[in-house]
């Protein structure tokens, strides 16, 4: 082979290198673009909440300050306000939970024709706008007296999120070998014992995902809460974020931004606390064996 021969032989080798070089640069690249516009919000939200005289501008302050803090931890602006997300959401996102894990149960267990239309049903009702149902959630709400109602709102909390907490719960549920229920039906166990007592210990990570999505969503939820309740002290966090934005364009950007860090709080110590659980996996494949 001529020393022409391994030159061309070489060259497509180099040429197709070059592109794979080039292509992941260009996909580094936008990546980095991407992560940019997510950390910059953050990065001046934190700076912001430091600084007396923070604008949209992200900045280092003059000079550090908790000044920000001292003026919105108030029981007025921030601990009231806090208190009932966590009432609304806590309470909302367990009955979402206990109900998503008592409807996807039968589910995922019991075969039937009528399964997949309900499952497809759900999906369905998951793409539905919130702002469409709201006028007749309204009036039935008023009709039954749960309007200005800690329980109506998170009944509707509750109602809203299930849908998809269904369909995730089913398919975690799929998960879980049938026979492992089945050898306890055998010792004597209902099949209410073997949801509680197997099942939904195994299946630990997919409810974890099932109430973190549940709690996210509605901790992060304006329209409902504000449409719903009416008496100020019963707001929560997310709707009195709002009382930040003055009348006539003017926002106090200091004190929005540590309201928004304190407001964050909860969500990602929930997070932390259960990411343990989110980690792991269904590893039951040698529990039916033997």
């Amino acid at each position: 082979m001529s020393a022409n021969t391994v030159r061309t032989a070489k060259s497509p080798a180099r040429s197709l290198s070059s592109r794979r070089t080039g292509r992941r640069l260009a996909a580094d690249a936008g990546l980095l673009v991407v992560a940019a516009a997510f950390v910059l919000p953050l990065v001046w939200v934190i700076l912001s909440s430091l600084d007396t005289e923070a604008d949209l501008k992200v900045k280092m302050p003059d000079g550090i300050t908790l000044d920000n803090y001292d003026a919105v931890l108030t029981p007025e602006i921030t601990f009231t306000p806090l208190l009932n997300s966590l009432l609304l959401c806590g309470g909302g996102t367990i009955l979402t939970v206990v109900c998503a894990a008592l409807a996807a149960y039968p589910l995922s267990r019991f075969k039937s024709r009528l399964n997949r239309p309900f499952m497809l049903t759900i999906l369905f009702a998951t793409s539905l706008p919130i702002t469409a149902i709201m006028v007749p959630v309204y009036a039935l709400f008023v009709q039954v007296d749960l309007i200005d109602t800690m329980q109506g709102t998170i009944f509707f909390f509750a109602a809203s999120q299930l849908p998809f907490a269904i369909w995730l719960m089913k398919n975690f549920m799929d998960g879980v070998p049938k026979e492992l229920e089945e050898a306890a039906w055998t010792d004597g166990a209902s099949p209410f014992q073997s949801l509680l007592r197997i099942v939904l210990p195994l299946m630990g990570p997919g409810v974890a995902v099932v109430t973190v999505f549940s709690f996210v969503m509605m901790w992060g939820n304006f329209f409902v809460p504000f449409m719903l309740l009416l008496t100020p002290e019963q707001m929560p966090a997310s709707v009195s974020i709002n009382d930040f934005f003055g009348n006539k364009g003017t926002v106090i950007y200091g004190q929005l931004a540590a309201f928004s860090i304190i407001y964050s709080t909860p969500v990602i110590l929930l997070y932390v606390l259960i990411s343990r659980r989110l980690g792991g996996g269904f590893a039951l494949g040698g529990a039916v064996k033997g």
